[in-house]
């Protein structure tokens, strides 16, 4: 078990004592301090004393780095990476070491997970072909995989231009050269979703694009292959994420808008109202209430805003706003034949 660990002490004990409580109870734990900068990361780190488990430190110099020195240092057959604030169901080895020594064929062995932290849900990916790859990441980072394997391939990439999506780049490599994975149908894994992740950079971040383009150029051969598949599946994701959009901006445009603007003439009507009261009619219950009310709407207003902001604001709208721009054109178009 590889843990690379760069400033992330104050989950690591969580990420650890998962894999201690396994049923399957084979193997070693293998922490690398990644040049972590953090001092109680460090601090933890320079003692720290858990079963099965050692450390190995390093200057900093990134998560495939710090997995291929891990690699470099054990002898087990299977290696799995673990990231240092996520967590494994404990029946999770004992699954995916009966699948792997049951079928020499398999080189990989996935499985579905739940999120939590900042976010909540699940990913249940059923295919880690070739294609299936090629369009989307389907494969857990801590994937149990086979040593041979992964040393025949080279390890991680260390010449990614930034971190991030390193485990995507192996699965895409190890598929290319003829290896073969399998998923388990079970949520075994929980993913911590948090701000700042690596998985949020390689993703939604900065460093999606040249993430993008360095995978597609390295893979250029097999993208070739399966374009025709790559585009297809693109298509069918890109239409349902342009169809859900457009129908937020009708909900925004049709419920939100006119609610804000119902509440902001509600609204400017009591203020106005309040500031004619003569000090005598002050004395009486009416304009108590028309301040409840006030109250009443300034927090409506600010939950409805909120919500237009929310929803214009999110990564799914930002990234499809040209391709939703022409899509509305087009449902305009043929909404008028």
């Amino acid at each position: 078990m590889i843990i690379p660990c760069y400033n992330l002490g104050q989950y690591l004990d969580d990420s650890v004592g998962s894999v201690l409580s396994q049923t399957f109870q084979d193997f070693e734990i293998v922490i690398v301090d990644d040049g972590s900068t953090d001092p109680a990361t460090r601090a933890l780190l320079a003692d720290y004393d858990r079963p099965k488990t050692r450390v190995m430190h390093a200057s900093h110099g990134g998560v495939s780095a710090a997995r291929n020195l891990a690699i470099a240092s054990t002898t087990g057959a299977y290696l799995c990476a673990l990231d240092a604030d996520d967590r494994l169901e404990p029946t999770y080895f004992e699954k995916a070491v009966r699948l792997l020594d049951g079928d020499p064929a398999v080189a990989f062995v996935s499985c579905w997970l739940r999120a939590f932290g900042d976010e909540e849900w699940e990913w249940k990916p059923e295919r880690c072909d070739l294609p299936a790859l090629l369009w989307e990441d389907t494969v857990l980072t801590a994937s149990l995989m086979r040593r041979e394997a992964i040393v025949a391939v080279g390890g991680y990439d260390t010449e990614m231009p930034v971190q991030g999506a390193e485990d995507w780049d192996l699965w895409l490599t190890l598929v290319a050269r003829g290896y073969r994975g399998a998923i388990l149908r079970e949520v075994l894994f929980n993913y911590r979703r948090r701000e700042g992740s690596l998985s949020t950079v390689s993703w939604n971040g900065s460093g999606h694009l040249s993430l993008a383009s360095y995978r597609v150029a390295k893979h250029a051969e097999s993208y070739r292959a399966y374009l025709i598949d790559v585009l297809l599946h693109q298509d069918a994701e890109t239409s349902a994420l342009l169809r859900q959009n457009d129908e937020i901006e009708r909900y925004i445009a049709s419920e939100l808008e006119p609610a804000v603007a119902l509440r902001r003439e509600e609204l400017a009507a009591l203020q106005s109202r309040l500031a004619s009261i003569t000090p005598k009619a002050m004395e009486h219950a009416i304009p108590s209430q028309a301040a409840a009310r006030i109250r009443e709407l300034e927090a409506a207003l600010g939950a409805v805003s909120a919500e237009v902001t929310a929803l214009r604001t999110s990564a799914s709208w930002r990234i499809t706003g040209p391709l939703r721009e022409a899509y509305g054109w087009w449902l305009r178009r043929r909404g008028a034949r």
